[in-house]
C-alpha cells in the first residue's frame, strides 16, 4: 500500500480591511483632513490598539489642526501620533483587543490633547518623565516623550499605572515650544 502524502497545508495571509471601516458613520467628519466644522470644543476617538491604524490616528490629529497653519498642523499630529505610539507600546492597550482614546479639546488659544490607555504594564504609579538623550539623533528609542518636551507648550501625565492619561497643550502661536518655524528650511 502505496504511503500517502498529506497535502501541504496552505500558507494563510492576512486578511485585509479597508482603514474605513474602523470610523463609525456618524464620526467621518472627524477624519477629511478639512476644516469644516472648526467651532468643535471636544472631539473624543477610541482607536485599536494597532499600529496599522495609524494613519487614522493622523487624519483624526491633522483634522482636529486643519483650520492652522501647516507648521502647527504638523507638529499636533507628530506629536499626538506619538502619545498614540506609546499608548500601544507601552500599555496593555497594544495587546489584542486593546483600545486607547484621544480627545481633544478646543481653546481659544490652543489644542489640548489627552491620551488615555489601559495602563497596566508598569507595577507602581509614577510620572512619566523624557528620556534625557531622546533628541540624540543618535538615540534607538526614547524618543516620543522627549519630542512631547521639546515640542509641546506643556504637558504632563496623571502618574496612574493602570489607566495613565498623557496631555499636552499646544499654543497656536507655539509659545512655550522649541519648534522655530521662522528659521526651517522649506
Amino acid at each position: 500500500m502505496p504511503a500517502t502524502v498529506p497535502a501541504p497545508v496552505p500558507v494563510l495571509g492576512e486578511a485585509t480591511v479597508p482603514l474605513s471601516s474602523f470610523i463609525r458613520p456618524m464620526h467621518r467628519h472627524y477624519f477629511t483632513r478639512c476644516a469644516e466644522r472648526p467651532n468643535y470644543r471636544l472631539r473624543r476617538y477610541d482607536f485599536a490598539g494597532t499600529p496599522a491604524v495609524m494613519p487614522l490616528v493622523r487624519a483624526f490629529l491633522d483634522t482636529c489642526a486643519a483650520a492652522k497653519p501647516a507648521d502647527y498642523r504638523y507638529l499636533f499630529t507628530l506629536l499626538g501620533s506619538e502619545l498614540a505610539n506609546n499608548s500601544i507600546r507601552h500599555s496593555l492597550s497594544g495587546r489584542p483587543g486593546g483600545t486607547y482614546t484621544l480627545l481633544v479639546h478646543r481653546h481659544r488659544t490652543g489644542l489640548n490633547l489627552a491620551c488615555r490607555d489601559r495602563g497596566g504594564l508598569r507595577d507602581k504609579d509614577a510620572r512619566l518623565k523624557p528620556n534625557p538623550d531622546g533628541l540624540n539623533l543618535s538615540a534607538e528609542s526614547g524618543r516620543g516623550l522627549a519630542l512631547v518636551d521639546a515640542f509641546a507648550s506643556e504637558w504632563g501625565d496623571n502618574g496612574n499605572a493602570h489607566y495613565r492619561t498623557v496631555w499636552f497643550y499646544l499654543a497656536y502661536d507655539l509659545t512655550g515650544s522649541r519648534w522655530d518655524s521662522d528659521n526651517r528650511d522649506d
